[in-house]
């Protein structure tokens, strides 16, 4: 069943690579309960099918970069990329868009909180196996305020701009 406005997230575990120590994250790969991730705070998540693929790396991932201002003025304490990789290409490619402090870039290498979103896709047959579909949701203390999703193969509802004009 695919998450909906209203539901709470589902439990689950996300990877980041943390390239500096601080804050009781040591460098490399470190896991995050999502709970404690969005536990008192506005949150966007937005999930794509993969790392250094086109339209991730030209338009989505880039369209977040640049309206962090606009999101942290109406409240949002972060912004959560979410792929099916492994932390270890979701930190290269962190490094590769200079998302910096602004997205957390997060792996779901096995796509188990993927799988428990509902947002799953399988796109065995172009050689990536399951992925996530394109999606974004503003999660407000672990429950869902606003979820846009994509349809199969195009980039219209889930960019930074509509999610901007979708907070109140």
């Amino acid at each position: 069943m695919t998450i909906k406005v209203g539901d709470k997230l589902p439990a689950g575990t996300l990877s980041e690579f943390i390239e500096v120590e601080g804050n009781g994250c040591s460098v490399g790969p470190n896991t995050f309960k999502v709970a404690d991730l969005v536990k008192g705070k506005k949150v966007v998540i937005f999930g794509l099918p993969g790392a250094f693929t086109p339209t991730c790396s030209a338009k989505h991932v880039p369209s977040y970069v640049a309206s962090y201002d606009k999101l942290k003025a109406k409240s949002v304490a972060e912004i959560i990329c979410l792929s099916v990789n492994d932390p270890f290409v979701m930190g290269a490619w962190a490094r590769d868009q200079k998302t910096g402090d602004k997205v957390r870039m997060m792996g779901d290498g096995s796509a188990d909180f993927t799988k428990a979103l509902g947002l799953e896709v399988d796109l065995t047959d172009k050689g990536m196996g399951i992925r996530s579909q394109r999606f974004s949701m503003l999660v407000d203390d672990g429950v869902v305020r606003v979820l846009n999703i994509e349809a199969p193969g195009k980039y219209e509802v889930s960019d930074a701009d509509t999610m901007v004009k979708q907070i109140g």
